[in-house]
């Protein structure tokens, strides 16, 4: 056997260590990652979602980086966080089978007010689907309002240790 002949099987193994490694995805498609803070465990999740809604969980991101400079970012729950430090989180992304949806923890006193109701009396939602076309320049607005407000506190002792 020569060098030549081993490095194929080499890569093969990287190749199935990786796929080994790949989050699994809960109902709705939503991956499973753990409870960390920072951009990596972010980036693991969008990497993670299926289809097109990693496509959209980039776009978001990206919009929400270049909206919020500074932004911090946490995985909770098995969804991506985005807060303002001192202020506390102001949006969560969230995979379910059909659509994204983007949670605005101060919603009602953003304006226009985002579309999707909630069980909750602050919070409304976006949902986006796989052909919806996003208007980023209202989106972007409604991330700079959130940003600009008193943010959700993650629940204090609830909120598994990740602190804004």
């Amino acid at each position: 056997m020569t060098a030549r002949s081993a490095r194929p099987a080499a890569k093969a193994s990287k190749s199935t260590k990786a796929s080994a490694k790949r989050p699994a995805l809960l109902a709705g498609g939503n991956p499973q990652i753990a409870k960390a803070g920072g951009d990596a465990p972010v980036q693991a999740y969008i990497a993670a979602m299926p289809d097109w809604k990693s496509v959209v969980g980039r776009r978001l991101d990206a919009l929400i980086v270049r909206t919020v400079p500074g932004v911090r970012k946490a995985v909770k729950w098995n969804s991506p966080f985005y807060g303002v430090e001192g202020q506390g989180w102001f949006l969560s992304v969230h995979c379910f089978t059909k659509y994204v949806k983007v949670g605005f923890f101060r919603g009602t006193s953003l304006r226009p007010v985002p579309p999707g109701a909630s069980k909750l009396k602050e919070v409304r939602y976006l949902d986006i689907h796989g052909n919806d076309q996003i208007d980023e320049k209202q989106l972007a607005t409604w991330i700079k309002q959130a940003a600009s407000l008193p943010g959700w506190d993650g629940g204090s002792q609830r909120d598994g240790g990740i602190p804004l």
